[in-house]
């Protein structure tokens, strides 16, 4: 085995782990919460199917390779909840910790590859980004109207919290975002979203 196959092969071994990590999305049959795995392939099955929605053109295999490794940070900084305040106050600090064990498996061009691709995510500047996010932004949205809202109403979400977490998901597929909207009237109607009227999404 040379050293590069050596460390390609520590890496997809360590990476498995992202299947142990949980989220606070529970499966469309609200049985269980999907992992970080079943995630990640779902948003990359999803950039495939919604490409004709993104407001730019993108670069496809760019985005499906960014989906697929954004979350692999959370192997060692755990999974924020996207409203848990006081898990954001660290994350980027927790992730950028975890990206340069991670990442920093592979072979060197490899590493930075990937490095370079999370880090864009993260940065949400590029067409792609802005289409990745809006992806990653989506699905949870997606399955909990699947499941009937049961995450939301487990954590008393409110609508004010879904419209700041996505205030820029429209840079990514302006069609995706007014469908979610109509998904989100659709819960707050049924009470599984909390309506504060505290948040104007045009201000």
């Amino acid at each position: 085995m040379t050293e590069r196959l050596k460390k390609q092969m520590e890496f997809i071994i360590e990476v498995d782990k992202v299947k142990n990590i949980y989220r606070q999305t529970y499966l469309a049959d609200g049985r269980r919460k999907e992992n970080d795995a079943e995630h990640s392939w779902h948003l990359a099955l999803m950039a495939v199917l919604l490409k004709e929605y993104a407001n730019e053109e993108i670069d496809l295999s760019k985005v499906v390779t960014m989906v697929l490794i954004h979350d692999l940070v959370e192997i060692d900084a755990g999974d924020s909840y996207a409203y848990d305040e006081a898990a954001a106050a660290t994350k980027e600090e927790r992730e950028k910790k975890a990206a340069d064990r991670i990442f920093g498996i592979l072979p060197a061009d490899q590493g930075r590859m990937m490095r370079g691709l999370w880090e864009e995510f993260e940065a949400y500047e590029t067409p792609e980004a802005k289409y990745a996010h809006m992806l990653d932004n989506s699905q949870p949205l997606f399955l909990n109207d699947a499941s009937d809202g049961k995450s939301w109403t487990e954590h008393q979400v409110k609508k004010s919290q879904i419209y700041k977490r996505n205030q820029y998901t429209g840079e990514g597929s302006r069609e995706i975002w007014e469908y979610m909207q109509e998904l989100i009237d659709k819960h707050v109607q049924r009470g599984h979203v909390i309506d504060d009227m505290s948040y104007d999404p045009k201000s």
